[in-house]
C-alpha cells in the first residue's frame, strides 16, 4: 500500500491521460513443437481505476461552509474529468455530521451517472450541523459499506471522505476497527481529503492504509482539485490472467502481479510454451487479460496469442496424375503413414541438414524392410548419397526419425511397397 500526505498545489486537470491498455495486444508467431519464447508485454494503466463507483462522503458541519462552496462550484468539472478517463463512472453523494443532529447521516443521492441529479444533491448540502469538534464519519463509513450504497458488481469502489475533524469512536455504535473490517470486506478504498484536522487522532491514516487509499491535505479552496488528485493517485495492482488456451499451448507471466501508482506503465515477461505433442500444421491460440485491482479493465486489456505450429516432417504427396508435386528424384509412394515423396534407396535431400525434419525424415515402419527409405517434403530434390559405410535399413541412419502417425487404411498397402514403386 502506498501512503502519501501532501497538499494539492496543481491544476485540476493534472497530467494528460495516455491510452491505457496492453501492447502488443496480439501476437502471431510460428513455432516448432516443444519450443518456448518470451514476449515483452507493456501495460499502460488508466489514471483512474475502471468502472469507478465514487461516493462523495462530505462533512456538513458548520465549519465546512467554504469547502462545500468549492465542491458545489467545481462538481461538474470533477465529474467530467473522471468520466473523460472512465466514461462508465458513477457517483453518489452522502453527508454526515454529528449523530446527535437530525441529519447526522444521509444518502443525498445514490450512485448515478446523472450529472444534474448529482449537482442538485450537492447544492442541497448545508453547513449547519455539529455539536462538538469530533464528527461521526466512522459511522458514515460503516453505513456506506453495509448497504447504504448499492455498489455495482465488478466496480472499483471508492469513498472520498471530505472533512476537517476527527470522528467519535465508537460512532453510532460502530468502532473504527469494525468500519475498517467492513470496508476491506467490500473492497472499498478510502481517499481522505483532510481540510484541517481529519487525521488528528490517526483515524484517517488507519482507514486509508487498511483499504489501499491515501490521505491528501487540502485547503478548503482546493478540495475539488484534491478529489480528482486522490482518484488519480491510487495504487493499482495489475495481474495477468489466462482466460483460455488451446491444448498444446500455455502462457505464464513474470512477475505474477505488479503494484504501481495509477497512470503508470509496467512490463511483464510473457512466456509462451508450445508442447512437444502440440498439433502440427495448425494454429493454436491463447487469450489473456490484465486485471486492475481484480477488476476487468475492458477490451484494451485483453491480449491474444496465435501460434501456427510448424509441421515436423510427415508431409504427404498427392498421387493424382498431374497433381504430384514430388521432385523427379523422388517418388510419391504409399506408406503406412500416408503417401509420401520417397527417395531412392541410399539417397537423401540435397543441401539439407540431417536433422532438419521439416525437409527430410525417416520413419519407424511397423514392419521390416523400408527404414532405408528417406521421405522429403514435396518439391525437394534428393540426389545426395547417404554417408558411406552404412548398409541395409541403416544406410541413411544419419537422417532424423519423424513421429509420423499411422494411417490405418494404408498400413496393409504400405507394407507391400517395394523398391521405387510409384503410385
Amino acid at each position: 500500500m502506498r501512503f502519501s500526505l501532501f497538499t494539492v498545489a496543481f491544476g485540476l486537470l493534472g497530467r494528460a491521460l495516455a491510452g491505457p491498455g496492453v501492447s502488443p495486444a496480439s501476437v502471431n508467431q510460428t513455432s516448432d513443437p516443444g519450443l518456448s519464447f518470451l514476449i515483452k508485454k507493456v501495460v499502460s494503466t488508466p489514471e483512474i481505476p475502471p468502472k469507478p463507483d465514487v461516493v462523495l462522503l462530505v462533512d456538513v458541519t458548520a465549519s465546512m461552509s467554504s469547502t462545500l462552496a468549492n465542491i458545489k462550484s467545481n462538481l461538474a468539472t470533477v465529474i467530467s474529468t473522471v468520466k473523460g478517463a472512465q466514461p462508465g463512472a458513477e457517483f453518489a453523494v452522502v453527508s454526515f455530521g454529528d449523530l446527535a443532529d437530525p441529519n447526522g447521516f444521509k444518502v443525498d443521492q445514490g450512485l448515478t451517472a446523472d450529472s444534474s441529479a448529482l449537482q442538485k444533491a450537492v447544492n442541497s448540502l448545508k453547513a449547519d450541523l455539529g455539536r462538538d469538534d469530533p464528527e461521526d464519519w466512522i459511522n458514515a463509513l460503516w453505513q456506506v459499506s453495509n448497504g447504504a450504497i448499492a455498489f455495482r458488481e465488478g466496480s472499483s469502489r471508492m469513498v472520498v471522505l471530505v472533512g476537517d475533524e476527527t470522528s467519535h469512536d465508537p460512532s453510532g455504535g460502530h468502532t473504527l476497527a469494525q468500519a475498517i473490517t467492513s470496508l476491506v470486506g467490500k473492497k472499498i478504498r478510502v481517499i481522505a481529503v483532510n481540510v484541517k484536522n481529519l487525521d488528528g487522532a490517526g483515524q484517517a491514516t488507519a482507514v486509508t492504509r487498511a483499504t489501499g487509499g491515501l490521505i491528501i491535505g487540502s485547503a478548503a479552496s482546493d478540495v475539488s482539485k484534491a478529489i480528482v488528485s486522490g482518484l488519480r493517485n491510487l495504487d493499482v495492482t495489475i495481474k495477468p490472467e489466462v482466460v483460455s488456451c488451446d491444448k498444446g499451448l500455455s502462457l505464464t507471466f513474470s512477475p505474477a502481479d505488479i503494484t504501481v501508482i495509477s497512470g503508470s506503465t509496467v512490463t511483464f515477461d510473457e512466456k509462451v510454451v508450445v508442447a512437444e505433442d502440440a498439433a502440427q500444421a495448425k494454429s493454436l491460440s491463447c487469450s489473456a487479460r490484465f486485471l486492475l485491482n481484480g477488476a476487468v479493465g475492458g477490451a484494451a486489456f485483453v491480449q491474444n496469442v496465435t501460434i501456427p505450429v510448424n509441421q515436423m516432417g510427415c508431409f504427404t504427396c498427392n498421387p493424382t496424375v498431374g497433381k504430384n508435386l514430388c521432385h523427379p528424384t523422388t517418388s510419391c509412394v504409399m506408406t503406412p503413414f500416408g503417401t509420401q515423396c520417397l527417395t531412392r534407396p541410399g539417397f537423401k535431400a540435397d543441401k539439407t541438414a540431417d536433422d532438419d525434419v521439416k525437409v527430410q525424415w525417416r520413419m519407424k515402419w511397423p514392419g521390416p524392410g523400408h527404414e532405408h527409405r528417406v521421405a522429403v517434403k514435396p518439391g525437394t530434390s534428393a540426389d545426395t548419397v547417404c554417408k558411406k559405410g552404412n548398409d541395409g535399413p541403416d544406410v541413411c541412419k544419419e537422417v532424423v526419425l519423424a513421429k509420423c502417425a499411422l494411417v490405418k487404411s494404408q498400413v496393409e498397402e504400405g507394407q507391400k511397397v517395394l523398391g521405387d514403386e510409384e503410385l
